[in-house]
């Protein structure tokens, strides 16, 4: 058990080559109340762990240097700290289960950070410890008087006209919407702007909709027609 346990803030390590899902992972734990580290590279976990020991660690399969297995099994030889297993290979990491490498759990991808998150959360508590913190709030959720608005617990940071627009999308879920439409919405003072104009201000809240939810696209182009929001 690590210092960390005396914050009440374990520090969960994400031994994960993949940069976008990296930080996703961690965006979310950090909204559950967690510290996070993150590592690249299998050949860098072992000798990391050992610098600053975690409370938990969330381990790839697959990762260049050393694979996840053959980090779980040096790892085991010194340390019990709790291992989830993250992997596209669920045969695979079943069998290697069986075989008891030693770890706790595993989760196969594609995942809901959501689930990563309460399989943390279930595994720390098994362990004595607790966040203080709630688990995020799915989906998405709109403030109009604060003009604010959070997908998946993180807070998107839009303009005024993304805000509007969003907003738009989403009272009419489901249904296709034309430029003009949202056009007229987005600037109820009726200014004289071109297609390309929403297209833009469309193009930039997709981006900011996948950093917080990469795994869905949200906003749809129907082509000749218009834009459809669906969750």
């Amino acid at each position: 058990m690590s210092d960390h346990a005396a914050t009440n803030s374990a520090c969960i390590m994400i031994v994960e080559d993949e940069p976008k899902l990296a930080a996703l992972l961690a965006d979310y734990l950090h909204v559950g109340g967690y510290q996070t580290s993150i590592i690249a590279n299998g050949l860098d976990a072992i000798p990391a762990i050992k610098k600053s020991v975690p409370d938990l660690v969330l381990l790839d399969l697959m990762l260049p240097g050393k694979n996840g297995i053959d980090i779980c099994r040096e790892l085991r030889s010194f340390s019990h700290v709790p291992v989830i297993m993250v992997t596209a290979k669920v045969e695979e990491i079943d069998r290697l289960l069986g075989l008891q490498i030693g770890a706790d759990d595993y989760i196969c991808k594609p995942f809901s950070p959501r689930e990563v998150v309460a399989r943390v959360q279930a595994i720390l508590r098994r362990a004595g410890y607790a966040s203080d913190k709630p688990m995020p709030p799915a989906g998405l959720l709109m403030d109009e008087s604060k003009h604010e608005a959070t997908l998946n617990g993180q807070t998107l940071d839009l303009t005024p006209v993304e805000f509007r627009l969003l907003k738009t999308l989403c009272d009419n879920e489901g249904r296709v919407l034309s430029r003009d439409q949202l056009m007229n919405k987005v600037y109820p003072d009726y200014r004289v702007v071109t297609d390309r104009t929403v297209d833009t201000h469309i193009k930039n809240l997709r981006r900011k909709l996948d950093h917080a939810s990469p795994d869905r696209e949200l906003i749809h182009s129907i082509y000749g027609l218009g834009y459809r929001f669906e969750k």
